[in-house]
């Protein structure tokens, strides 16, 4: 029974098949086309949604973003290392502490200052002794009992002991000893600002030796209410980052508040690293809303007397060389190489090949030299398969004919 039923059922099965219509075949969007140089898309193309196009507009004023960073204003910045070996004894400012020169910062037990110290005593001592001598040769002189050779020998020791006591008085004095051996190494500052680092503990050892570049300074007291900003320019800023020119600060930190800067001092070398220009800017910060390391960008005005202005993005690489894909007429677009006068991270400074006015693929501009490749390819294969099959066609009419002479 089965085997009966089996066949009826795949004839019923083929029968519906038949009967639903067949799917209506996929719409084939027409390729564009090369026609000289010129890439050209049929109306309605997809492809043209993809493209956004700009105006070349004349070139002005343009705002040029350098990135920037605060440090410390350096001219106003002290920093504190021991000038002899000790241990730290007490500690009399910390971070945030207003400090006025001469504020004692930290105190420190130190058997070599406390040599300097024994130092300078012996040295008042010979001073002292050199003046006594030179009282009793003078009464001698007065006498006639001695030459005024051994006079003048006389003072002139005075004198170089006297000089010698001032040094090391000088010396001592430094470093807050006035008088005395008590081995007491004091840390002040000396200058007016705030206490910004604190790099020490009680009963840490420190030595001179290891204070330099790389080492943090045992205080760092500055000035806040200015700071430095440091710039990295690129080779094509030279002519707008000189030194007295003003710029407009902003900090991702304090959003919505400008601040105004002036670059004090310029580079004459470029960096070999990161190819940029080391620029130094100066910042007013009365109400000390600024803080060192902090990350800004400077916004430079930078005016041009020629060329026009595109998008960044509508701008190709080509080698050593630059173009862009301009509209002539709606759905037509031609490469055209330019001149750059000025390559920024946004905007770029055509100098020549392109006017004001002109529309230019500013986005998917790789996408449309993709397709401009892929056409021109297409318009060249018939060419070359009509040549390849030319050349193949002559050998067979050579033999023919020779078979026939046969």
């Amino acid at each position: 029974m089965l085997n009966r039923l089996l066949p009826l059922f795949i004839l019923s099965t083929l029968g519906l098949s038949a009967c639903k219509e067949a799917p209506a075949p996929a719409t084939q969007v027409p390729a564009p086309i090369v026609q000289g140089r010129q890439l050209r898309f049929p109306a309605g193309h997809p492809q043209l949604a993809l493209l956004t196009l700009s105006a070349a507009a004349p070139a002005k004023a343009m705002t040029v973003e350098l990135p920037a960073k605060l440090v410390w204003n350096e001219e106003r910045t002290q920093r504190i290392y021991p000038a002899f070996a000790g241990r730290v004894m007490a500690i009399r400012a910390d971070v945030g502490q207003t400090v006025q020169p001469g504020t004692l910062l930290a105190q420190l037990a130190s058997p070599d200052f406390g040599q300097a110290q024994s130092e300078t005593a012996r040295a008042e001592t010979d001073a002292r002794l050199t003046q006594k001598a030179l009282q009793r040769q003078r009464e001698l002189f007065e006498a006639g009992i001695v030459a005024r050779k051994e006079l003048e020998q006389t003072e002139a020791e005075a004198e170089r002991a006297g000089a010698e006591a001032e040094r090391a008085r000088a010396r001592t004095r430094l470093y807050g000893s006035t008088g005395g051996v008590n081995q007491q190494l004091a840390l002040s500052a000396g200058i007016g600002g705030v206490v910004v680092e604190r790099n020490l503990n009680p009963g840490q050892e420190v030595r001179p030796d290891l204070a330099g570049p790389g080492v943090p300074a045992l205080f760092v007291v500055t000035d806040p209410s200015s700071l430095w900003i440091q710039i990295d320019a690129r080779e094509s800023e030279v002519g707008t980052v000189r030194p007295g020119a003003t710029f407009e600060l902003t900090i991702a930190a304090l959003a919505g508040q400008k601040f105004e800067g002036r670059v004090i001092n310029a580079a004459d070398f470029i960096d070999p690293q990161t190819r940029t220009i080391k620029i130094r800017a100066l910042v007013a910060n009365p109400q000390r809303l600024l803080k060192a390391e902090m990350l800004a960008t400077a916004r430079f005005e930078r005016h041009f007397d020629s060329g026009v202005v595109v998008p960044a993005s509508a701008v190709l690489l080509h080698g050593s060389g630059h173009s862009v894909f301009v509209q002539t007429r709606p759905g037509e677009f031609e490469p055209r190489a330019v001149e750059l006068s000025y390559l920024g991270p946004k905007e770029v400074v055509v100098a020549s090949g392109l006017q004001a006015g002109e529309q230019v693929v500013s986005d998917n501009a790789l996408l449309l030299a993709r397709q401009f490749r892929l056409a021109q390819n297409e318009a060249r294969a018939p060419t070359e398969s009509a040549t390849s099959a030319t050349k193949t066609e002559a050998p067979g009419k050579a033999g023919d004919t020779g078979a026939a002479q046969k």
